[in-house]
């Protein structure tokens, strides 16, 4: 057995999150590979996967997504036809634009993506305001780095924390949000009080 894990998504994000893109959008432009077997065109592909990253509270492995969006939009850049000037379009179209503008931002920071001048120039328009942008890279290229105690800057933790905190935020409303939190740490706390120790075992 391979032990292969399929993670199936019924749209990009849940119904309850702050933008909404339309899924059906995605599948009229997913792409035909063989007979039967369908994938999302480039541009929907790589806003996705900011969509995912830039969405997610386990930052943990942030590193890993952020090279991926690199090898996207370095492969797309140069093989697909008119995919900058499409990406940004799209973005907007799907209601997923401020995704884009991250992981545009954080791939080129941390790993030098190059990005036009005019892409860079254009979704800037979508950033978050002139006190929010420091704040976010403050978090961002903390919680993005290795997930290894030789990586870790000041406040790396509490980066990660907030960033989780904000995930939900994004999902859900306060009045839903709330509760869950409280349901999560509750859970936490009660699982830690009730860890079965079985002797000779480390755990």
């Amino acid at each position: 057995m391979r032990k292969t894990e399929l993670d199936v998504h019924h749209t990009i994000l849940p119904p309850t999150a702050k933008s909404h893109p339309d899924v059906e959008k995605l599948f009229e432009s997913a792409i035909d590979i063989s007979p039967g077997v369908k994938t999302l065109c480039p541009e929907d592909m790589l806003i996705h996967s900011a969509t995912h990253l830039f969405h997610d509270g386990e930052l943990e492995h942030g590193l890993r997504d952020i090279v991926d969006l690199n090898q996207l939009l370095n492969h797309f850049g140069e093989e697909a036809d008119q995919f900058w000037g499409r990406l940004l379009p799209r973005a907007k179209e799907l209601d997923l634009i401020r995704p884009l503008y991250y992981g545009l931002r954080y791939t080129q920071k941390i790993l030098g993506t190059s990005i036009p001048e005019k892409v860079m120039s254009e979704v800037s328009d979508e950033q978050p305001s002139a006190i929010m942008r420091p704040v976010m890279d403050f978090l961002f290229l903390r919680a993005l780095a290795p997930d290894h105690v030789s990586c870790d800057r000041f406040l790396t933790k509490t980066a990660r924390y907030l960033l989780y905190i904000r995930s939900h935020y994004l999902r859900m409303p306060l009045r839903l949000l709330l509760p869950h939190l409280i349901r999560k740490a509750w859970k936490k706390r009660f699982e830690k009080d009730n860890v079965a120790i079985v002797p000779g075992k480390q755990l």
